[in-house]
């Protein structure tokens, strides 16, 4: 299927100009790596035990409560995108090159490195970090059916899958999408971290809030005209018959018509285009254009954090080559959901093609989230151009 972003586009050097930027005061990124090596020695203390899983409640649990004691200005850069770009980095995390490894061939070996307390870089702590700063965020959850239901995903160059739309992907451009289109539980923030990126490989990023349509284009693209379908990393096994048609954009209640309201569901290498009449295709068509008008496109260094906006901007990646010698780009990925933000009525219908969310956080770590009058003022306040972002 047809990408969204030209090769030309994606040739272009990365820039990430029009992204929010926000940095960890040094004091507070410290916070974070200290709270995280001391909840990891603590797991690993016991020799006669195996190293508990990330999975494991126990563990959520302690995450979830040491949280609450990180320092104020990691809850602070860690609130969602507040401009009309839908995406912010936020810089600083304390991280080294030489205490993480080499970049594992496949995240199933990154997965099996992070939990060896004994393996030299084992970035086991690494992982407990991006868990405590997302839920700074709001609540971090996994799927079963994607790297075996882990919190934290390895986003690594995998040899055989070079062309595949997927994360393990290298030498095609991995096409803008919204992440988990397919599910109606699907994140509202996405945290990508940058352990290792030698290359600058570009993380492209383009919002719907700026992109422009003709009213008949919004009208035609906000009818549940096609369904969505899981991506390859979740397995061939679903049930195609559970498809229903989801609309690709809409707006938030009360701001019906107004472009900067528009959120979006936005999947094209896992939407069947060629089952829509001819004014489905030609709106999607001139969405997509748009969306490569307006992308930016963000090379993320080792300590950056990207914050996507799930419901408001897509995500994807330039083509690189792989070495697979240990030094290539390495992300950590963590789904947030947001308290505060539930999903439109119309999908609690939806099955999600039976993928089932893993070990959300316990609810003692929803108080990390915005509180709803903290979410109005933050709208309220000269940063926020993008309008509300709240759903029913």
């Amino acid at each position: 299927m047809k990408s969204v972003l030209s090769e030309r586009k994606a040739l272009h050097p990365p820039t990430i100009d029009d992204i929010e930027h926000r940095e960890l005061p040094e004091t507070a990124g410290r916070a974070v790596r200290e709270m995280a090596a001391e909840i990891a020695l603590t797991t690993h203390r016991d020799p006669r035990r195996a190293p508990r899983p990330l999975s494991d409640p126990a563990l959520l649990a302690r995450i979830a409560r040491r949280a609450g004691d990180l320092p104020a200005e990691v809850r602070t850069a860690l609130r969602p995108p507040a401009t009309a770009a839908g995406a912010c980095i936020v810089r600083r995390l304390p991280l080294s090159d030489n205490e993480i490894g080499p970049t594992p061939p496949d995240w199933q070996t990154a997965a099996h490195w992070s939990a060896d307390a004994d393996r030299p870089g084992c970035s086991f702590d690494v992982d407990i970090a991006m868990l405590l700063l997302a839920a700074a965020a709001g609540e971090p959850f996994g799927w079963a059916g994607q790297q075996d239901g882990r919190l934290v995903n390895n986003i690594v160059p995998a040899a055989g899958h070079e062309l595949e739309q997927s994360g393990a992907s290298s030498a095609v451009l991995l096409s803008p999408h919204t992440e988990d289109a397919f599910h109606p539980m699907r994140a509202n923030l996405l945290m990508l971290v940058c352990l290792r990126n030698p290359d600058l490989v570009g993380t492209t990023v383009s919002s719907v809030r700026r992109v422009e349509l003709t009213r008949a284009q919004r009208d035609t693209l906000c009818t549940p005209t096609l369904p969505i379908l899981p991506d390859v990393s979740y397995g061939p096994d679903f049930d195609r018959a559970a498809a229903v048609a989801v609309p690709t954009l809409w707006n938030e209640p009360g701001s019906e018509g107004d472009p900067r309201s528009l959120t979006l569901r936005f999947d094209p290498a896992y939407t069947p285009l060629d089952e829509a009449g001819a004014d489905f295709r030609a709106a999607y068509a001139q969405l997509e254009r748009e969306l490569e008008r307006v992308c930016v496109v963000a090379a993320l260094r080792p300590g950056e954090l990207l914050l996507v906006d799930n419901d408001v901007a897509v995500h994807g990646r330039v083509p690189f080559t792989a070495r697979y010698d240990g030094t290539d780009r390495w992300l950590k990925r963590v789904n947030i959901r947001l308290p505060e933000r539930p999903r439109r009525a119309a999908e609690s219908g939806e099955n999600g093609y039976g993928q089932q969310i893993v070990a959300p956080f316990p609810p003692a770590a929803h108080s990390l989230a915005p509180t709803a009058r903290e979410v109005r003022e933050e709208r309220n306040g000269a940063v926020d151009d993008r309008g509300s972002v709240g759903h029913t």
